[in-house]
C-alpha cells in the first residue's frame, strides 16, 4: 500500500488550508455585504461570529481528516462506532466538492479573462457602459467561458498532478505570498487615493446607529452567515488536509492562525475596494456587479490604472485557484481512495468529469438562458450556488460537529485527544456543552432562514420550508445508532 502523502513544512499547511479557505467570499463578497451592513459595525461582529461558529467547525475538520488519515469519502468508516451509519455522509463530501467545481471552475475563468484583458489594455478608454456591454458579452459567449473555464481546470490539475509536496503545497505556497504581497501593494495604493478618508472612515469607524437603521437582527444574520461560509466548511476541503498533518502540533493553534490569515485577507479586500469606491464617488454595496462593471470603471480613472487593474484581477485569480486547486487535491484523494486510482489516473478522469460537469453552469448564461430553476431572471449557476452554500455547506458542518460531539458518534473523548495530540495552543474545555448543543443550533437557525430569504416572496415558501426541514430530518437520522444484524 502507498504511503499517506503529508505536508513538507508547517507553513505549508497552514498556506494551503488558508488558500481553500481564500476564495472569493473573501475578497469579493466580503466588501460588498460589509458596504450593505454598515462597515465597521459589522466587522466588530463578524469577527465575533468567525471565533464562535467557524473556528470550532474548522477544528472538527481537521481532527476527523488527522486521526482517519483519509478523505472525507473513507474517513466515517474508520473512526465511527460499530453499529452506527456516520459513514454514509460520505455522499455529501463527495457530491459537494463536485457541486462546488461545475460553477467555481467558471467564476476563476472569468478572473483570468479580466486579469488577460486588463493586461493587455482591452479594458483602457472604455465608457461605463461599454465595460457593462463587455461583461455581458462574456457571459453570452458560450465559446469564450468554455475556453476560460478549460484554462482553470487544467492549470489546477495540471498543479495537483505533481503530488501534494511538489505541486499543491509547493504552487499554493508561492501563490499565496504572492497574493499577500499584492494585497499591500494594492492597499497602500487605495489609501493614496485622492478623497479615500470618507471610505477609509465608513470601513474602520463603528458606527453603531446603523444597527438600529439596518436592523440588528439584519445585521448579526449577516455576519453569521459570511462567517460560516467563508471557510469552506462541510465538505471535506478542509478535513483532506487535516489527513496530510503530522502530530506535532495541537490543532486549536492550527486552525486559529488559519483563521487569521482567512480574516486578513478578506479586511484587506475592503481596504483595496471601499477606500477606491469612495474616491470615486461609487457605492461599496453595488452586490457582484462591484468586480466586473463597478471597480473596471475606478481603474480606468486612476493614474496607472490598467497596472492597477490588471495587479487587481491577478489577485483575484490567484484567490480563486488557491480554492479551486484545494477542492481538485480533494476531488483527487477521495477518487483515489474509493477506486484505487493512482494519482495520474485520477488526474485523467477528473478533468474529463469536472470539464463535462462545468458545462451546464457556462452554457446556463447563453445557449441555456431559459433554464431558470430558482425563478424568473435565476441562472444554473445560481442553483448549484443554492445547493452548495444553503445546503451542502450547512448541513456538513453540522454533522461534522456532531460527530465529534455525540456519544454514539467519534465522542468528546476521542476528539479531545486527537486535538489536543502535540504542542501548542489547547482545545478549550468549557465550550463543550456550547460547541455540541449551540453550533448546531446556530447551524440549523442560518439554514432555515437561508431558505426563508431565498423564497419569501414566492408563493411557494411553504413548499421550500419542508424541503428544508426534510433535509434536515435526514441529516439527523445520521446520528441515531442503529446496529447490525448479527
Amino acid at each position: 500500500m502507498e504511503n499517506r502523502e503529508s505536508f513538507g513544512t508547517r507553513l505549508g499547511f497552514i498556506l494551503v488550508s488558508a488558500g481553500c479557505a481564500i476564495g472569493l467570499g473573501n475578497v469579493w463578497k466580503f466588501p460588498y455585504i460589509c458596504g450593505q451592513n454598515g462597515g465597521a459595525a459589522f466587522i466588530l461582529l463578524y469577527l465575533v461570529c468567525l471565533a464562535v461558529l467557524g473556528w470550532p467547525i474548522l477544528i472538527s475538520e481537521f481532527a476527523v481528516g488527522r486521526a482517519s488519515q483519509h478523505s472525507v469519502a473513507k474517513a466515517f468508516y474508520d473512526l465511527e462506532p460499530k453499529g452506527t451509519h456516520w459513514h454514509r455522509y460520505r455522499w455529501f463530501g463527495i457530491v459537494g466538492n463536485y457541486l462546488l467545481m461545475m460553477f467555481y471552475t467558471m467564476v476563476a475563468g472569468w478572473m483570468i479573462n479580466y486579469a488577460l484583458r486588463s493586461l493587455t489594455g482591452r479594458m483602457q478608454g472604455m465608457e461605463p457602459d461599454q465595460i457593462a456591454e463587455a461583461f455581458s458579452g462574456m457571459l453570452l459567449s458560450p465559446v469564450e467561458m468554455t475556453v476560460f473555464m478549460v484554462i482553470a481546470v487544467l492549470l489546477a490539475f495540471g498543479i495537483c498532478s505533481k503530488g501534494l509536496q511538489n505541486g499543491v503545497e509547493r504552487i499554493t505556497k508561492a501563490m499565496m505570498l504572492c497574493l499577500i504581497v499584492l494585497m499591500i501593494v494594492l492597499a497602500v495604493h487605495s489609501l493614496m487615493l485622492p478623497n479615500m478618508s470618507e471610505g477609509l472612515k465608513f470601513y474602520l469607524v463603528p458606527d453603531f446607529g446603523k444597527f438600529a437603521e439596518i436592523g440588528f437582527g439584519n445585521v448579526l444574520f449577516a455576519a453569521m452567515s459570511h462567517a460560516f461560509f467563508t471557510l469552506s466548511v462541510g465538505i471535506g476541503a478542509m478535513e483532506i488536509f487535516g489527513s496530510y498533518l503530522s502530530k506535532e502540533r495541537r490543532l486549536t493553534g492550527e486552525a486559529f492562525h488559519i483563521l487569521l490569515l482567512d480574516t486578513f485577507v478578506a479586511l484587506m479586500a475592503g481596504v483595496i475596494i471601499i477606500p477606491a469606491c469612495f474616491a470615486y464617488g461609487v457605492q461599496p454595496d453595488s452586490g457582484p456587479s462591484l468586480l466586473f462593471i463597478t471597480l473596471p470603471n475606478v481603474f480606468n480613472h486612476m493614474a496607472g490604472g490598467r497596472i492597477w487593474g490588471t495587479a487587481f484581477f491577478v489577485f483575484m485569480s490567484f484567490a480563486a485557484l488557491s480554492t479551486v486547486i484545494a477542492v481538485f487535491e480533494n476531488i483527487l484523494s477521495m477518487t483515489m481512495e474509493v477506486f484505487h486510482w493512482t494519482r495520474k489516473k485520477a488526474v485523467r478522469n477528473n478533468i474529463i468529469g469536472v470539464i463535462v460537469l462545468s458545462l451546464p453552469a457556462v452554457l446556463g448564461y447563453n445557449v441555456l438562458s431559459g433554464i431558470q430553476p430558482l425563478g424568473a431572471g435565476s441562472t444554473i449557476m445560481d442553483f448549484e450556488d443554492f445547493l452548495v452554500s444553503y445546503n451542502i455547506l450547512p448541513l456538513g458542518s453540522m454533522l461534522f460537529v456532531l460527530f465529534c460531539m455525540s456519544k454514539n458518534g467519534w465522542g468528546w473523548d476521542n476528539f479531545l485527544q486527537e486535538v489536543d495530540t502535540g504542542v501548542g495552543m489547547k482545545y478549550p474545555r468549557f465550550v463543550r456543552q456550547y460547541v455540541r448543543f449551540g453550533v448546531p443550533a446556530i447551524i440549523i437557525i442560518i439554514y432555515l432562514k437561508g431558505y426563508y430569504d431565498m423564497f419569501y416572496e414566492t408563493a411557494a415558501l411553504a413548499f421550500w420550508m419542508c424541503v428544508a426541514v426534510a433535509f434536515l430530518a435526514l441529516i439527523f437520522s445520521f446520528t441515531i445508532s442503529k446496529k447490525k444484524k448479527q
